[in-house]
């Protein structure tokens, strides 16, 4: 009898001991010696059979992970991460610099239809539309009396519509040459403005932190999307749900659902201003910026993609995705980085170069876009010009092999 309940006590020990291992100490690699000799284990054999269960542990969650979509443990993640290779991109130079506005070249827009001009909104009021090929400016369009922020180019009909600093938009008829609608609503500066690819209309956005969708034909206001409690940067329209994404000054991106009148999806990942998004024109995926942190997101649920190498980047102002999966952001100190966007990895950097006769602190990039093939890349600077970009002619990997790939966990794209 006095047997048994010895061996009882000792199991009960033991279960104990057993117990607070694995709440404990289980995970640690090394312990030490005090603890060890509290506890009354043997660290090494226990290590060794911890190491053999992880090992098992990982072969068996492999084979669970390869069956359920590639779903994937932390430790799968970083192995994949090490033998992942960012695709090799053709560096870019500067091909050409163009003078005209008088003011911050704000927005830049590219024809996509014929891919032959592209248009550019200043501080100086104007829009002025330029030949894409030789860099000629065509026409200056005049009607509003404050900084225009923001262009978009209509792709089903002759439209360019524009916004601006004095509370309007106005509808530009590219034949005529005139503004022919303006739009009132708006309580405060407009930010930003983009045209709906299949239906007959314009989402804006401004100060007044409200999102607004307006009829072409009417000039009415369809729809005032409410959420964001501070300005709104930017917005982007999409042919499917969610059908408009927007961005603001209050760190978050949110997706809308436009029939429901109601945001869908609000992304909070980022921690200060989010200056712009860029819409994947090859995969259904979203990129968005703010200070020193760029990300990509999956749609239509919004998930996390890919963190992007962006640490010291500053303020990005602008960024632009193109066919060849290459984003190109405009940094606010005048760097414009290249990026793989499947990796997440920046594989060149560029200082722009102030043009003669302005400040030293001139010349920072506020907007940029690739044209309709993806082979040139247009800036619009603080130093009041506009920058053309193309890629350099008969590059190698090995002639320019671009910077270091250096893959962190963090930046993986899940």
């Amino acid at each position: 009898m006095e047997e048994d309940k010895i061996e009882s006590l000792s199991s009960i020990d033991k279960f104990y001991t057993e117990v607070r291992w694995n709440n404990q100490f289980r995970h640690m690699k090394d312990i030490p010696q005090h603890i060890q000799k509290r506890i009354g284990i043997d660290c090494h054999q226990r290590n060794i059979d911890q190491a053999t269960d992880d090992k098992i542990n990982s072969n068996a969650a492999n084979q669970d992970n390869n069956e359920n979509n590639g779903m994937h443990s932390v430790l799968d993640r970083h192995r994949n991460l090490m033998l992942q290779t960012p695709e090799w991109h053709e560096p870019w130079q500067l091909k050409r610099v163009i003078n005209g506005h008088l003011g911050w070249v704000r927005c830049v827009e590219v024809d996509t239809v014929e891919n032959k001009w592209f248009a550019t909104g200043s501080s100086d009021t104007t829009i002025k539309i330029w030949d894409l090929e030789s860099g000629k400016l065509k026409i200056t369009l005049s009607g509003h009396v404050m900084p225009v922020r923001d262009i978009a180019i209509s792709k089903r009909s002759p439209y360019l519509f524009s916004a601006s600093e004095d509370k309007l938009i106005k509808c530009w008829d590219l034949e005529k040459n005139m503004a022919i609608r303006e739009y009132f609503g708006h309580l405060s500066g407009v930010n930003t403005v983009d045209v709906h690819p299949t239906l007959d209309l314009i989402a804006t956005a401004g100060r007044d932190s409200t999102i607004r969708l307006w009829d072409i034909r009417s000039r009415t206001a369809v729809m005032t999307l409410i959420g964001h409690k501070a300005p709104v940067t930017t917005v982007k329209c999409i042919p499917v749900d969610p059908q408009v994404v927007s961005a603001s000054n209050d760190a978050t991106v949110k997706l809308w659902d436009i029939v429901a009148g109601k945001a869908i999806k609000t992304l909070t990942h980022h921690k200060r201003t989010v200056r712009d998004i860029a819409v994947n024109p090859t995969e259904f995926s979203i990129a968005s910026a703010c200070t020193d942190d760029i990300r990509s997101w999956r749609l239509p649920e919004g998930s996390l993609l890919t963190n992007f190498e962006s640490d010291t980047l500053g303020i990005v102002n602008s960024i632009s995705i193109n066919q060849d999966n290459i984003m190109a952001a405009c940094g606010d100190n005048g760097v414009l980085s290249f990026f793989d966007y499947k990796s997440g990895h920046k594989y060149q950097k560029i200082a722009t170069t102030a043009m003669s006769g302005s400040l030293e602190s001139e010349k920072g990039i506020l907007s940029g876009t690739f044209d309709a093939t993806g082979q040139i890349f247009i800036t619009g600077e603080t130093d009041k010009s506009i920058k053309m970009w193309i890629k350099i002619k008969r590059a190698t990997k090995e002639s320019h092999p671009g910077l270091k790939w250096n893959p962190l966990l963090s930046k993986q794209r899940f």
